[in-house]
């Protein structure tokens, strides 16, 4: 960030600290956005890009910035977060995890198609679009397919692209007409795998991106959530049932709330041959009122815009033991340890995951633990 006549300025390709020229490409209602031109004194923290797009393309916001600094960096904006939005002292913020592939992680892509067949991404501030023949941080199968239907796209405006790394399967949407095209598409649904159990996921389902790195969250959750064996499981914005089905086997029961039909559908296929697992269709907000038995462990893993209000209140209601929070963005999840921890649990700690290498975005696992009375909250409020 740059301030000129008391606005801000975001600045593209800067790190903090460095002396840059930048050129002013867009001036906005609450900001002015720049990107940098020339660096005239480099952080030592400087890497030089690895893709020919980088700049132009802003799907990837840091591959000019070290890796152990970007793990860094991530690990400030967290605990920023948490103590400007969610008015905690002192968080327990624990190191970032580092995924285990920095690039070549992603499972799912959406391009952008021009009228002539090709297939790129859009520039999010200047609105430039930059054609795309292989991106660094997809997985190679997202590559293939990409390779393969360049310039053959004219007849759509977005296409994606889903790959199991693992599986080989594949899906693209939507179903394109042209007869010339190498590949089948339209694919209702593939199958991709985490810690080797095999997923089916819908077109429009969600499933996460690093499937290497998923893994490493699950075993986390379960550390956090210290199950034994004889608890009831409560798996909140289950999706197509990944945290459900992968910690079925370590708990008695599993009650699984998700409000998408297709993922619903999903998941219960997911969790053949498990006979712990229940599914139940609705709002979480709405199913947590009547259900049935209470769980001793939650696991909330809700959309990037949080909670919603009355859903913390019912939870906050049923008092179970212990809550797993994971959230795709750290200003929604402060917000909501707010609301838990005022008087009813104590945030034990906050585990960052870079889900997302080469990006500013980052995945965090939040441990609580109900309060038995009322009084001071280990890293409260």
């Amino acid at each position: 960030m740059a301030y000129h006549q008391g606005r801000e300025v975001f600045v593209f390709g800067g790190i903090p600290g460095e002396e840059v020229v930048a050129e002013v490409i867009g001036v906005r209602r609450k900001y002015i956005a720049a990107r940098v031109i020339r660096v005239l004194k480099p952080s030592p923290d400087r890497v030089e890009p690895v893709s020919p797009y980088f700049g132009e393309c802003t799907g990837c916001q840091w591959q000019h910035v070290a890796y152990p600094h970007q793990l860094a960096t991530k690990r400030d904006m967290v605990i920023d977060a948490l103590v400007r939005v969610g008015g905690f002292s002192n968080p327990p913020v624990l190191p970032v995890l580092p995924s285990p592939e920095q690039y070549g992680y992603r499972n799912h892509a959406r391009f952008t198609a021009r009228r002539d067949g090709t297939l790129g991404f859009v520039n999010r501030e200047t609105h430039q679009f930059v054609r795309i023949d292989h991106c660094r941080i997809m997985y190679q199968g997202i590559n293939h397919l990409l390779a393969e239907l360049q310039g053959k796209c004219g007849e759509t405006t977005q296409l994606a692209i889903r790959a199991g790394k693992e599986t080989g399967d594949f899906l693209i949407q939507p179903r394109l007409k042209n007869a010339d095209l190498p590949v089948p598409t339209g694919q209702k649904h593939y199958v991709d795998s985490i810690g080797g159990r095999r997923f089916q996921v819908a077109s429009p389902s969600f499933f996460q991106v690093n499937t290497d790195q998923a893994a490493q969250l699950v075993e986390v959750i379960r550390r956090v959530l210290a199950v034994k064996g004889d608890e009831t499981l409560l798996d909140a914005y289950a999706g197509v049932g990944t945290f459900a089905v992968l910690l079925a086997p370590y708990v008695r029961k599993v009650i699984a709330v998700e409000e998408s039909t297709a993922a619903v559908a999903d998941a219960r296929e997911n969790a053949t041959g498990l006979d712990n697992v229940e599914f139940v269709l609705g709002k979480t907000e709405d199913v947590l009122q009547h259900l049935d038995p209470q769980p001793d462990v939650v696991v909330l893993d809700p959309p990037r815009a949080g909670c919603q209000p009355r859903a913390l209140q019912q939870l906050i209601q049923l008092a179970p033991p212990r809550i797993a929070y994971v959230s795709c963005d750290p200003e929604t999840l402060a917000r909501d340890l707010k609301l838990l921890c005022d008087g009813h649990y104590t945030l034990d700690q906050v585990e960052p995951f870079d889900m997302f290498p080469q990006t500013y975005h980052i995945e965090c696992v939040a441990a609580l633990s109900r309060v038995a009375q009322t009084g001071h909250l280990k890293g409260g409020t």
